[in-house]
């Protein structure tokens, strides 16, 4: 028993509680204060890190719908190429991350080491161009022209390549069947961008970072259907990047195929009769400028008449849409946008405009028989036509004599639409009209389609031009100030219309109709508006939308979504006026401006119909324009700085038609011969399997018709054939 007393023990048992209360107390501050730290003063740092632990998406790209012609040939399709590629992650991994081994790649593939680097490294933006801008944790692509020995020593020795792999991959290819080209209609494909991604991630159609998606033409119109869906498999990785579980994958589904009403066929002869053509105007001398036509660009558009689908469309200058597969280079990029490349990636068939010159002269027929001008009363043909100090004359002043509106197509007489437009600016008020006032030659031209798109499924149409009474105020307010600046009464030529546009351009002055009457003056359209209002004048008066797309096919072959014809309007008149047009323009081809191209050819069984059109630019050549069209297809050709349009564009028109119908020299036809002598009605075979027949397309060969023998421009038409060549 302890001698110590029970007081003794009291103030060490305190102590100790104490001493325990400190130290509990201590720990729970230290505690508080590591969660404080980790929390509050690192706990973005922290935040961050632990979001590393993340699943990642690895993408497996859909393989690409093709895009078919009317037929089956393909167009654009996709073929498989070796691939060569690497693996960030792996890459990062190692000691130098990776240099050594992308360098060595390098040297296996003939590339040099720094463009290897710079393609796998990650795009930011500080990280200009070349660079990766998809997911760091799928394989990385390094060239698409890897050969099979490069692919197999890679595979082989992989302990040399760790992170590298040469695998085959199906990559975009346009194919050029026949030798056509077909680029500003096919367009191309460039990867995709972080604000296409944001925009479309709520839409039914997202955008994955590894998708290529289409720029211009049928792969931006039909994007969506070609696409298909990207396969992802999804990985749990750590904040250090490396993979710790696998997690849910989705297997890729091939986009659609995109059936087409273009022929590949055509389409080589069109792209090679424009080009012909524009050479051969620039081996033909202007006696107005005194040097050989520029002919600078042009378009050629050949249509079904009744249907409105486009069997064939041109644009020169052009390119090769295989120039954007794998990446377009900069120096390639500068060359088809740079200022001296003349712009081929413009599809000039829809967004070329111009002046379309006596072309125009069908909307003004209809405009004088609606204003209550008889379409066979009689109406002076003189040499020229003055409105006050202005003398307005006749193609080649040349003087026809009273006659009528018939006649005035078939030898396209300036002075009689001028006198009309005239007789009809004065009868609704002159340059004052009445309130309310509608102009039958402006309402005309909108009621044909033009000042509008036509809708056509390609993107980027353009609206072309009706100056109307609305569009000179508002142009007038835009540009009166400049104008006024410049403008000088006894000055230059621009000078001079600078002063009159200052003091009245506001308003319709005399001039300005009966330049218009012409298709001369503001008035601007395209070559798939007039190739549509010709063949709205063959089929009877019905105005289609104008299209390329024929059919969605599922990539099973299972599902067939059809794209029917669709129609915009009627034409604005009635079937005698109709019937009547068609009448001269059949002149036209006979007797008339370009009877001289169609000089043998078979009328009775195939009746072609023509209007020919020459239109003057200030500062310019005169831009060719040449309509035509027979029961089952309309061409318009257009040349800028060409020349006259039975002259420049009269030559390459007969020999499409040549080779469509197969019409020989002697106005014969060989059926064997002919590319296309009615328009596809059916769509190509498609397999059980889902595959596509497709015939064989041979280079078109130009002799395989015994062509009209080329006429020496300068030395005029035979006399047998023709008026004049307007």
């Amino acid at each position: 028993m302890s001698n110590i007393p029970e007081t003794g023990r009291t103030p060490r048992v305190r102590i100790r509680l104490v001493i325990l209360q400190v130290l509990v107390l201590s720990l729970l501050l230290t505690l508080g204060g590591r969660l404080w730290y980790l929390q509050i003063r690192e706990g973005d740092k922290y935040q961050k890190e632990a979001s590393g632990n993340h699943v990642q998406q690895v993408v497996t790209p859909a393989v690409r719908g093709s895009i078919l012609d009317a037929r089956g040939v393909p167009l654009a399709d996709n073929e498989t190429r070796l691939v060569v590629s690497a693996s960030r992650t792996d890459l990062l991994k190692m000691k130098d991350d990776g240099k050594a081994v992308l360098t060595k790649v390098a040297h296996l593939l003939g590339m040099k080491p720094a463009d290897v680097i710079r393609k796998v490294r990650l795009c930011d933006a500080k990280t200009p161009q070349p660079c990766w801008n998809g997911s760091p944790y799928q394989p990385i692509p390094i060239t698409d022209e890897a050969t099979p020995k490069q692919a197999l020593q890679i595979r082989e020795r992989g302990e040399d390549f760790p992170g590298i792999t040469a695998e085959p991959t199906a990559v975009r290819r346009y194919p050029g069947p026949g030798g056509s080209n077909t680029a500003q209609v096919l367009g191309y494909l460039s990867p995709v961008t972080d604000a296409e991604i944001q925009k479309a991630k709520d839409t039914d159609s997202p955008y994955l970072r590894s998708d290529q998606v289409g720029r211009s033409g049928l792969e931006r119109e039909y994007d969506k259907e070609l696409r298909g869906k990207a396969g992802v498999t999804r990985y749990e990785v750590d904040n250090l990047g490396r993979v710790i579980g696998r997690a849910k994958s989705d297997k890729a589904e091939p986009g659609s195929t995109v059936v087409t009403s273009i022929d590949a066929r055509v389409q080589a002869v069109a792209e090679r009769e424009l080009d012909d053509a524009m050479k051969t105007a620039r081996q033909t001398y202007d006696k107005v400028t005194g040097e050989n036509y520029k002919a600078d660009s042009g378009a050629v558009v050949v249509m079904e008449a009744k249907t409105g689908r486009v069997i064939a469309m041109a644009s020169n200058p052009t390119y090769d849409p295989n120039a954007w597969v794998g990446g377009i280079s900069a120096k390639e990029y500068a060359r088809l946008t740079g200022k001296k490349s003349n712009y081929p990636l413009l599809n000039r068939a829809i967004q070329g405009q111009s002046a379309p010159g006596s072309t125009f002269k069908v909307v003004s027929s209809t405009a004088a028989v609606k204003a209550g001008f008889p379409f066979d009363g009689k109406y002076p043909c003189t040499s020229s036509y003055a409105i006050g100090n202005q003398v307005f004359k006749n193609f080649e002043s040349e003087n026809f004599g009273p006659i009528n509106l018939g006649r005035a197509l078939e030898v396209s007489c300036d002075t009689v639409f001028y006198g009309l437009a005239h007789r009809e600016w004065k009868k609704l008020g002159g340059i004052h009209p009445k309130p309310g006032t509608q102009d039958p030659f402006f309402t005309t031209a909108h009621e044909f389609g033009l000042g509008k798109e036509t809708g056509i499924d390609l993107p980027g149409e353009v609206s072309g031009r009706i100056p109307d009474r609305t569009w000179k105020k508002d142009f007038w307010k835009a540009n009166k100030d400049y104008w006024c600046k410049v403008g000088k009464k006894d000055g230059t030529f621009v000078q001079k219309l600078s002063w009159e546009n200052c003091r009245q351009g506001n308003l319709m002055r005399a001039g300005d109709e009966v330049n218009y009457s012409i298709g001369q003056g503001d008035t601007l359209v395209t070559p798939i508006q007039m190739a549509a209002i010709y063949a709205a004048i063959s089929n009877g008066g019905t105005l289609h939308q104008p299209e390329i797309g024929k059919a969605i096919v599922s990539p099973d072959g299972k599902k067939i979504t059809e794209i029917p014809p669709k129609v915009n309007a009627k034409l604005p008149m009635s079937a005698k006026t109709r019937d009547q047009i068609d009448k001269a323009l059949a002149g036209v081809a006979t007797r008339g401006t370009a009877a001289w191209r169609f000089g043998g050819w078979p009328q009775k069984q195939i009746p072609m119909h023509a209007k020919t059109g020459t239109a003057e630019v200030h500062g310019k050549q005169t831009t060719s324009w040449f309509a035509t069209y027979t029961k089952d297809y309309t061409i318009v050709m257009t040349i800028s700085q060409g020349g006259t349009g039975s002259g420049a564009s009269g030559p390459a028109v007969r020999k499409i038609y040549n080779a469509l119908y197969g019409v020989q020299a002697d106005g014969s036809i060989d059926k064997k011969k002919a590319i296309l002598p009615h328009p596809e009605t059916s769509l190509p075979k498609i397999q059980p399997d889902g595959s596509i027949d497709a015939p064989t397309v041979k280079p078109y060969d130009p002799n395989q018709n015994d062509q009209q023998p080329e006429q020496n421009v300068a030395a005029g038409p035979p006399a047998v054939t023709t008026d004049r060549k307007d």
